[in-house]
């Protein structure tokens, strides 16, 4: 009963971030110089600039940056809804839709499944804790170094947007969640109403966090390795692995979820489109070379 709970939340999740994937391939195909990301984010200032590439700056310099480009990442995010374009009103409409509809069916949905054993709880517990900070950010960290000790920009700037991610979904989570103050479904009657969290706003359950980041990073490492195509899939399933067991840990409804996977992988998306240095688009290097020759189950 519970994974007949938790399974179709996980290909719901793979499906959500294949459709705009697909759509980004196909724009690329058509006009790769300019197509950085689905939602046609025009680009800011590169998180590797040209002198970081070239002159070799050194490792902190381009951290020196960061929070000017997130101060601006925030009025971006946050003033989004006002200059939305006709072309992604359809996400808004389809993931706002969808998180909306699962909110409303949080509290059936918890009520029509046995309360899960302890063990089964742990266990989600312990796998969704690939999604916590403590794990993404030495991951973002082991992309950069290893990527400035190998020379490999484009890995150097992996972990460059994925830092950058990290920081504007960590933002935007914070302020939701204070805002929305939800109950977790191991509180009280497990109603999941907002304003109602009995451990105070900072512990509010929507939306979820560990969801919001790992599909953030996710989607930053699809955009930057898009070939093979087992990459991405392994990116996106990973984070809808995090995503599903926060449910299955009772940490969070299904709505919660949902839309911490949406604003997170947008969220990616916009870092990629933003700060993304174009040098670097078609530039093969030794790890791409690598990757190209990966083929798994048919996947390459």
């Amino acid at each position: 009963m519970i994974m007949a709970r938790v399974w179709p939340i996980l290909f719901a999740l793979l499906l959500f971030a294949l459709v705009p994937e697909l759509v980004y391939a196909q724009d690329t195909t058509q006009n790769s110089a300019t197509a950085d990301s689905t939602l046609g984010v025009k680009p800011g200032s590169p998180v590797l600039k040209d002198k970081d590439l070239y002159d070799q700056t050194g490792v902190v310099h381009p951290f020196i940056r960061m929070p000017q480009y997130v101060l601006k990442d925030q009025k971006s995010i946050w003033t989004s809804p006002f200059h939305t374009s006709k072309r992604n009103i359809k996400w808004w409409i389809i993931f706002g839709g969808a998180t909306g509809a699962l909110i409303a069916a949080d509290k059936s949905i918890e009520k029509s499944v046995p309360a899960p054993a302890s063990e089964f709880v742990t266990v989600n517990n312990r796998v969704s804790d690939v999604g916590s900070a403590y794990s993404l950010i030495p991951i973002s960290a082991a992309f950069y170094l290893i990527g400035t000790g190998t020379h490999d920009e484009k890995f150097r700037e992996t972990g460059l947007l994925s830092f950058e991610a990290l920081i504007d979904a960590s933002l935007v989570v914070e302020a939701l969640k204070i805002v929305t103050d939800r109950s977790r479904p191991y509180q009280g009657d497990a109603n999941g109403r907002f304003e109602d969290n009995p451990s105070g706003r900072w512990s509010s359950g929507f939306p979820s966090g560990h969801a919001i980041s790992s599909w953030a990073i996710a989607s930053i490492v699809a955009h930057e390795y898009p070939h093979p195509v087992i990459i991405p899939i392994t990116a996106y399933l990973l984070a809808a692995t995090v995503a599903t067991t926060r449910v299955g840990a009772r940490q969070h409804f299904p709505g919660d979820v949902v839309a911490g996977s949406a604003m997170g992988w947008f969220i990616g998306d916009f870092v990629y489109g933003k700060r993304h240095n174009q040098d670097l688009s078609g530039k093969k290097t030794v790890t791409q070379a690598l990757l190209d020759h990966i083929s798994v189950g048919g996947f390459q």
